[in-house]
């Protein structure tokens, strides 16, 4: 009877411990949202901090459950000058007016303590920080120049690479050239499709907005 009670007891221990992880898809973590990118040279796993930049990762997911990301490209790689295997490559919708959604406020390192260390995905932007929106980097090594500092606020950083750094580091590498001032030869000869970015944790939220780029042809 003592041995039944005591088996019984660790079945208990077991269930009581098992069922709270069970209440999450694998890999799930609170504050984390994943996302993964389907692209021509393989897939990409992202891990985006909802809890430290709950903003800029509500955009990115804005994108992802609209399905503006969708059938655009990674289209440059800034490698290093001193290591040309660092630097990061650059996705997104471009220019595309017919994709963008409005701006968001624009959450820096200081404010959110995410440092771009290797593997992180930042927000690009242009000289003002609210033009951030549709286009996003992912780094190859550290790269603190994009972290703010006095009189610079940097970029909004709002997540790591958890999967397929193999792929990015492949990007990194394609043939490059073109472009002007900052981008001066780093325009991919050849852009990297992405076919598409597929949501993996919480329920997809998508604006409802009408889906114009659609309903043109798409160019190579």
């Amino acid at each position: 009877m003592n041995r039944f009670l005591f088996r019984s007891a660790l079945a208990i221990v077991a269930i009581a411990a098992v069922t709270p992880a069970t209440a999450q898809a694998p890999g799930a973590k609170p504050g984390i949202v994943r996302v993964r990118l389907d692209t021509s040279r393989g897939a990409i796993m992202l891990a985006l901090d909802a809890r430290r930049a709950p903003k800029t990762t509500a955009n990115f997911m804005a994108y992802v459950d609209d399905g503006r990301f969708d059938d655009t490209s990674f289209y440059r790689a800034a490698r290093g000058k001193v290591d040309p295997t660092k630097g990061f490559v650059q996705a997104g919708i471009r220019t595309d007016a017919k994709r963008i959604l409005p701006s968001f406020p624009f959450e820096s390192t200081s404010k959110t303590g995410i440092r771009h260390l290797d593997a992180t995905i930042s927000m690009a932007r242009g000289d003002d920080p609210a033009s951030a929106g549709g286009n996003f980097v992912l780094t190859v090594g550290p790269t603190p120049q994009m972290d703010a500092r006095p009189g610079y606020k940097g970029y909004a950083a709002f997540g790591h690479v958890v999967g397929g750094m193999e792929v990015v580091k492949r990007i990194l590498a394609e043939p490059s050239g073109g472009g002007f001032d900052s981008m001066k030869g780093q325009m991919i000869l050849r852009p990297v499709r992405l076919i598409r970015a597929v949501r993996i944790d919480g329920t997809a939220k998508p604006t409802g907005g009408p889906k114009v780029w659609l309903l043109t042809p798409r160019r190579g």
